[in-house]
């Protein structure tokens, strides 16, 4: 018998071939199962020994061979160029075989602050600190309803606080608008200086809730009344009000009234004295200056803003009030508006000094009082150097 005839391979019915190899594309379409996205799964793995479902043996077995061939680069109708890991279909294509690439090296992590994206992480929690520590300051010198979360739940942390104490200056342009207001309306009103002046500091009063005259009358008592120093701050926790913050009420509302009736600018004057009144804080939340009590809010904002940090916020107030100064009066203006935020500054510092002396450091009766003291010695200042 002669020898026995090789049996040609049966065509590759489960395999679509692409439009480029010499193969004749007779056959039906692969049935296999789509994956997500509605494309195909692998059909094969160069290191998978075992043929995928495609209909038959012999389909398997070219599927392989095309595979260990390295027979994945397709250019296609649709010109994706080479595709792996996945089976892709094109115009005109029927199934690519995809070869999985094997995963690389991954890249280092980056380091620092991420390029292109902005300010970064850093950048917004210092915005949000800024913006929760305005709202603070305004919180707690004005009856502005400004509350934070953090507020309304009670925590404040000692950067918020920081961060209040260092804008409260900002926080007097809010009662020193009212009160000038309260002036400009008098005087288109008519009404007398000194009416005028007493209602513009009775509106100061009320946009602070009285808490700064509070603190004034408090810290009186506990002064005038010679004790040591626990039993003074018992005084001053006290809810009425003694002889010795009777009279230190009446003299400064008085005295503030009277300067406000007498200056050129009333409303220039109001606004100044009132961020000088505030300008105070700062300096008497320093590092260095102790808390009185172990809680309240002289504890939480005691010892918190850095020593430098208080002579820089100086600067900005005395370059705005000296600004403020020279757009009402010129060059005088200007100089008395400087003159009039440190001879504020002085007398907080003074009463500061006394206050901590006396009582082992600050509270928060001391920091209203020094408020209205700073506020009362600005607007003499002005008056006098007119």
């Amino acid at each position: 018998m002669g020898r026995a005839r090789r049996r040609a391979p049966p065509s590759p019915s489960g395999l679509v071939a692409h439009r480029r190899d010499d193969r004749p594309r007779a056959g039906p379409r692969v049935r296999g199962r789509a994956g997500p996205g509605g494309r195909r799964r692998h059909l094969a793995h160069r290191r998978d020994g075992r043929g995928r479902r495609l209909g038959g043996s012999a389909a398997r077995a070219a599927v392989h061979r095309r595979a260990r061939r390295g027979l994945a680069r397709h250019g296609g109708a649709s010109g994706r160029g080479e595709r792996r890991g996945r089976a892709v279909t094109g115009t005109g294509d029927g199934v690519r075989a995809g070869v999985p690439r094997h995963a690389g090296p991954g890249q280092p992590a980056a380091r620092g602050r991420v390029r292109g994206g902005g300010a970064g992480r850093g950048g917004t929690r210092r915005g949000a600190r800024v913006i929760a520590g305005l709202r603070l300051a305004v919180t707690l010198l004005t009856v502005v309803p400004l509350g934070t979360g953090r507020l309304g739940t009670g925590r404040v942390d000692r950067g918020t606080a920081r961060v209040a104490m260092l804008l409260a200056p900002a926080a007097g342009l809010i009662t020193g608008g009212a009160a000038a207001l309260v002036l400009l309306a008098g005087g288109l009103l008519g009404l007398s200086g000194l009416l005028a002046a007493a209602l513009a500091v009775a509106a100061t009063a009320a946009i602070t809730r009285a808490l700064h005259l509070d603190g004034l009358a408090d810290l009186a008592d506990g002064l005038g009344s010679g004790r040591p120093a626990d039993e003074a701050l018992t005084i001053m926790k006290r809810s009425d009000i003694g002889p010795f913050g009777v009279v230190t009420l009446l003299l400064t509302v008085l005295i503030q009234a009277a300067a406000l009736a007498s200056v050129p600018h009333p409303a220039v004057a109001v606004l100044i004295a009132s961020v000088t009144g505030r300008l105070a804080l700062p300096w008497a939340c320093r590092t260095g200056v102790p808390s009185a009590r172990p809680g309240g809010l002289g504890a939480l904002v005691a010892g918190s803003v850095p020593t430098r940090a208080a002579p820089a916020v100086t600067a900005v107030v005395a370059v705005a009030a000296a600004g403020a100064g020279l757009a009402s009066g010129g060059l005088g203006g200007a100089l008395h508006g400087a003159a009039a935020v440190a001879a504020g500054l002085a007398a907080a510092l003074l009463l500061l000094r006394h206050a901590v002396r006396r009582l082992g450091g600050v509270t928060g009766d001391v920091l209203g009082a020094l408020v209205e003291i700073a506020t009362t010695a600005a607007l003499v200042a002005l008056t006098s150097l007119r």
